[in-house]
């Protein structure tokens, strides 16, 4: 996809969307100061419980809604410093009238935020009730053991306590592409199971939410959204952070999307390993649907059991292939001692551990001038130019590329021998290398759409939308390798430490 505009960071990931200064229409936002709890900001809505314009709410304090009790309770909170997300089950009073409300506080270190909604649900279950429905989820994942079994399992659990018509797992690449490597649907939804969402769909900013934000719910696309008043906070004296609200408002772009998609509501949970975003779980409704402040709490906690879940299963994975690659390298290293040389050691190995290492299907060795090769590797004419090449650009360094052809010209008429190059410096001559070689893997990319149409500037070239289409677009790639992984780039960068040792130590001997 070398030919795709990268509108993740060119374009859309530099859209401030966590300040929207605005709400979604469920919920409704005070903003007090923390010193005197003085309401410095509210949205427009509140008029709506308080029986009086927000303009006039300006610089009232808490206690003529909150009882000195809840207060006292509000206070013991902020004495224990900024957090956020701290929930609390009060009573609104709107002139006399007690309205049951449920809010999450956001602390800060100059004001408090409170995220209003009125407590209109079913009476609240027992713990007990809520802890047997999570802990059946819990189990469930405890008896899956393949990283795929979790996914299904994952989505089929969340469609059952949530009703959604459906739910998706999508897992980032590198890049931020996310994959549906996981599906349950029904109705009007269309199926979106093995298709690439390119990374513009979820931009820079949006991911960094979500790492602070289990999950993100729009019960309605077309709600009515609601200004925060004044537009300036007087206290941070600009637009108020909304990065940690659920009320926090939508895009106008994300809106379109979800138009496009044919879905009315979303909710979206955040797949973490460790402290990275791994994937998210998508779940699409064709109607409208809310969801309780209970409901929302119970998917704040699957999210953190999903995500250990999955994160034990891939440390696991790791562990394993890590010690089995500590093997092989372990192999090699005996090898060259046994030898008391670099290139006999690596060069008539019987058991080719250095290729099963690396994973590659040749490697070269250029040590004082001379050229040594095992497997499949360029020609010798291509493969003395490409030493010259490589001396020119390492330094000393592990050097990696699963794309050859795109850094070096010459690569690309023999791609399917060397798309892949791993670079490893001998010794501290700049010539002495050794080059291990993965061939092109060509393969077939399932865009949920045209990535070349991700998104479509209006001829302001500030305003734009959504693709209209997520109609399969397939693209088939060419001229890259598998890619090197973390695990064996650390391992290639372990071994150039011994060859460099092992070098100064023959140049004493």
């Amino acid at each position: 996809m070398n030919e795709n505009k990268n509108y993740d960071a060119a374009f859309c990931g530099n859209l401030a969307i966590h300040q929207t200064n605005s709400i979604q229409d469920y919920g409704y936002l005070i903003v007090a100061d923390i010193e005197n709890l003085e309401i410095v900001q509210g949205s427009e809505n509140l008029e709506l419980i308080c029986s009086k314009p927000v303009r006039e709410l300006i610089g009232t304090h808490l206690s003529e809604f909150f009882t000195a009790a809840q207060l006292s309770e509000l206070r013991k909170e902020m004495a224990r410093g900024p957090r956020n997300r701290v929930p609390f089950s009060f009573s609104f009073n709107n002139d006399g009238i007690l309205i049951p409300v449920n809010i999450l506080c956001h602390i800060k270190s100059d004001l408090i935020i409170l995220e209003i909604e009125k407590d209109d649900e079913e009476p609240e279950r027992s713990f007990s009730a809520v802890f047997q429905e999570v802990r059946s989820f819990i189990s469930t994942l405890e008896n899956t053991a393949s990283l795929q079994d979790i996914c299904e399992a994952s989505i089929h659990e969340i469609r059952r306590i949530t009703g959604f018509d459906g739910i998706r797992m999508y897992r980032f690449d590198k890049d931020w592409n996310g994959t549906v490597i996981a599906e349950e649907i029904e109705g009007e939804l269309e199926s979106y199971l093995g298709q690439t969402f390119p990374a513009s769909d979820v931009p820079r900013q949006a991911r960094a939410l979500y790492i602070k934000n289990p999950f993100r719910l729009i019960p309605d696309r077309n709600y009515k959204s609601y200004k925060l008043f004044p537009v300036i906070n007087s206290i941070t004296n600009g637009f108020l952070d909304l990065s940690d609200c659920n009320l926090r408002s939508v895009a106008g772009v994300h809106l379109e999307y979800m138009a496009n998609m044919h879905v009315a509501a979303s909710m979206s949970i955040r797949v973490m390993v460790g402290d990275a975003l791994w994937g998210l779980i998508s779940c699409h409704h064709t109607h409208p649907k809310y969801l309780s402040t209970e409901s929302r709490f119970i998917f704040e906690w699957l999210s953190l059991e999903i995500s250990y879940r999955i994160s034990s299963v891939i440390q696991q994975e790791q562990l394993a292939v890590s010690a089995h690659l500590l093997k092989l390298k372990a192999s090699v290293t005996e090898n060259i001692f046994s030898k008391g040389d670099v290139v006999k050691g690596l060069i008539e190995d019987e058991n080719q551990n250095l290729n099963q290492l690396f994973n590659c299907s040749g490697f070269a060795v250029n040590l004082k001038g001379k050229i040594s090769s095992v497997g499949l590797v360029p020609e010798e004419e291509e493969l003395e130019s490409l030493l010259l090449w490589a001396e020119g650009k390492v330094f000393g360094n592990v050097f990696a590329s699963n794309e050859l052809g795109e850094i070096y010209e010459e690569g690309k008429s023999y791609k399917d021998v060397a798309s892949g190059i791993l670079i490893i410096p001998v010794s501290g001559n700049r010539g002495d290398l050794l080059i291990c070689f993965r061939p092109e893997r060509i393969r077939d990319i399932k865009w949920g759409g045209d990535p070349n149409q991700a998104i479509n500037l209006e001829k302001d070239g500030l305003s734009y939308h959504p693709r209209n289409s997520f109609k399969l677009w397939l693209e088939t790639v060419y001229g890259q390798s598998e890619i090197w992984n973390e695990t064996e780039l650390e391992l290639a960068e372990s071994l150039r430490n011994f060859l460099f040792q092992f070098s100064a130590d023959q140049q004493f001997n």
